[in-house]
This record gives structure tokens, C-alpha cells and sequence, in this order.
């Protein structure tokens, strides 16, 4: 990914931080991950997970249209612009092996996600579930735009916390 150049406005009035005109708050990695954490003992990994998906879904799906408008990007371009934009926000870099939009269908890489980088000592098992929602939300937009409507489910087949493995793997599939 290189040195990434990414503009931080912030306004003087009200302290709001933007980057490329989208409000952002910024937030130490170990915040955000023992909340996230905090979260999934309370509610349980299956039904934490299950709600994540559905509200990164959305976010994916918004954030891409509005980017796309913004940028005057369109097709598969739009979900690389994605991937990168995580990359640059602190989530990990995200990478696109395989992409057949219109078949509903990805396998994207994640070295150096924040859920591994923050993961407790002793904690073997796959931590990256946030993302799979947004990674369908993101392929579900730019399959629309081709003409295809689909929905779409992320599989995190490994995981870097599991201790086996230096990256994490997801794949996308069509929902039957």
C-alpha cells in the first residue's frame, strides 16, 4: 500500500474530524477492540456477529454509492477503492486475490487486522468476523451497478489469531 496520503480536516468550530469530507473519530486500537470485545460477551459471538454483519453491510453499501459519486468511479474500481480506504484507516490492509463481481464472488486478504494486532495472549480462534459484512456490502453495490442483484455471505476461512497462519482469508459466495 505504500505511504498512504490521507487528508485529516478538522473543524474549529466543533472539533469534528473529516477525511475526504466524511466525519471520522479517532479512537485508540485498544478502545475500540476491548469495546468490541466487551460487546461480544455480553451479547454472545454468534448473535454479536450476526449484527455486525447487518450494520456493516449497510455502511459498505452507503459508503460506496456516496464514494462513487464522489469519485466518478464505477464497477469493480468502486470495491478497490474500498479495500484501500480501509487499508488507510487503520483496520489492516485489505487485498483483493479474486473478484468476479457479477458471480457474487471474492477472496480478500487481511494482513495486520486490528482485531489481531490487539487479539490476548492464549486466544486462538478467528477474531476478524467484523469485517465479513462489509465486504458483501461492498460486492452487493458494485454487482447492482453491473445490472446483477445478489445477496452475498463472507466466510473467514483463516484467521492470523489463530496462530497458525500470517493473514486472515475471506470468501465471498452467493446466498442460495
Amino acid at each position: 500500500m505504500g505511504n498512504p496520503q490521507v487528508s485529516i480536516e478538522v473543524n474549529d468550530d466543533t472539533g469534528v474530524w473529516s477525511v475526504d469530507g466524511m466525519p471520522m473519530i479517532l479512537v485508540p486500537r485498544h478502545f475500540l477492540v476491548n469495546n468490541h470485545l466487551a460487546v461480544e460477551a455480553a451479547l454472545g459471538k454468534r448473535e454479536y456477529a450476526r449484527q455486525l454483519f447487518t450494520a456493516g453491510h449497510k455502511s459498505a453499501y452507503v459508503w460506496c454509492d456516496q464514494e462513487a459519486q464522489r469519485h466518478g468511479i464505477v464497477g469493480i474500481d468502486v470495491f478497490h477503492h474500498y479495500m484501500k480506504r480501509l487499508s488507510q484507516r487503520g483496520w489492516g490492509q485489505f487485498y483483493v486475490d479474486r473478484i468476479d463481481a457479477e458471480g457474487g464472488r471474492a477472496v480478500i486478504r487481511v494482513e495486520h487486522s486490528v482485531f489481531v494486532l490487539e487479539r490476548r495472549k492464549g486466544r486462538r480462534r478467528r477474531a476478524c468476523y467484523m469485517f465479513a459484512g462489509w465486504f458483501c456490502g461492498a460486492l452487493e453495490f458494485v454487482a447492482e451497478g453491473l445490472g446483477v442483484k445478489m445477496k452475498t455471505r463472507a466466510r473467514e476461512t483463516q484467521c492470523a489469531a489463530e496462530g497458525r497462519h500470517d493473514h486472515c482469508i475471506f470468501n465471498v459466495t452467493p446466498r442460495a
